[in-house]
């Protein structure tokens, strides 16, 4: 069921937010050539946890780490492993964290060293796509009018918008309704109005080459069909009278180091 916040609930999603965000850029400043994703992995718990925080994600419908960490032409939910990070390298990083009894969900695409041109534009328009859907997240607009502006602005550059996945409500629990799309039709129709008090959690998750995905055996981590790189971007946002409130995401650079 939507849940609908009010001044106080917002406020601890805010704090739950700022977990999230710090936890990020602990992440940034430990990806680098040689530092393996269960290092990541590790460390991010351990700063959740230092924080009075619970990682969201570990054990969520079974999942067995703290953190999803995918790399190159792994879209979303990639499992923190022994794989050590290669120059030239992007790894998706999602952080959930729970705080006081609310979530905060923030993904971040950082990348290894130097990278090839295109894939530091891929990293780059993924996260314009999310403040192109922003421009939507007030009251009177449709989820989809936020959906249609992140696929208007990936496609707009050539690259394929994955529909498997998608965004999703968040507040006491870590996946509420409604549904947030990167992309119109395909059954979701309009979406519902946005109104004061939603949370939502919006993020595309963009390819560099076709939209098509296939999921490892691993039951887990979801691949781009033609094994080109994918971006993953997403924050946590509030919905208000007026201007939408990011709640993991303060200002300032937040992708790199490209």
């Amino acid at each position: 069921m939507m849940t609908i916040k009010n001044g106080a609930d917002i406020q601890k999603m805010k704090a739950a937010g700022r977990v999230v965000e710090e936890t990020l850029a602990l992440m940034e400043k430990l990806v680098r050539p040689g530092v393996s994703t269960l290092e990541l992995d590790r460390a991010a718990e351990d700063f959740i946890r230092s924080k009075g925080a619970y990682p969201s994600f570990l054990l969520y419908n079974g999942y067995p780490k703290s953190i999803c960490a995918s790399v190159n032409e792994q879209v979303v939910h990639g499992i923190p492993g022994h794989y050590r990070l290669k120059e030239g390298d992007i790894v998706g990083i999602d952080v959930g964290a729970k705080l006081d009894g609310f979530h905060g969900d923030a993904a971040r695409t950082f990348c290894v060293g130097k990278v090839l041109p295109e894939v530091e534009a891929l990293v780059r328009v993924t996260r314009e796509c999310f403040f192109a859907g922003l421009q939507y997240a007030r009251p009177g607009y449709r989820i989809s009018d936020i959906s249609r502006a992140v696929q208007a602005h990936a496609e707009a550059h050539g690259y394929g918008v994955v529909r498997e996945l998608i965004g999703h409500g968040i507040g006491r629990d870590m996946h509420e309704p409604p549904d947030v799309p990167n992309f119109v039709g395909g059954g979701f129709g309009r979406g519902v109005r946005l109104i004061p008090g939603m949370t939502i959690a919006v993020e595309p998750m963009i390819n560099l080459g076709g939209r098509e995905v296939l999921q490892l055996q691993d039951g887990w981590t979801v691949v781009t069909k033609d094994g080109k790189p994918s971006a993953h971007y997403e924050n946590t946002i509030a919905i208000t009278e007026g201007d939408p409130i990011i709640l993991t995401w303060s200002g300032g650079a937040d992708y790199g180091p490209c």
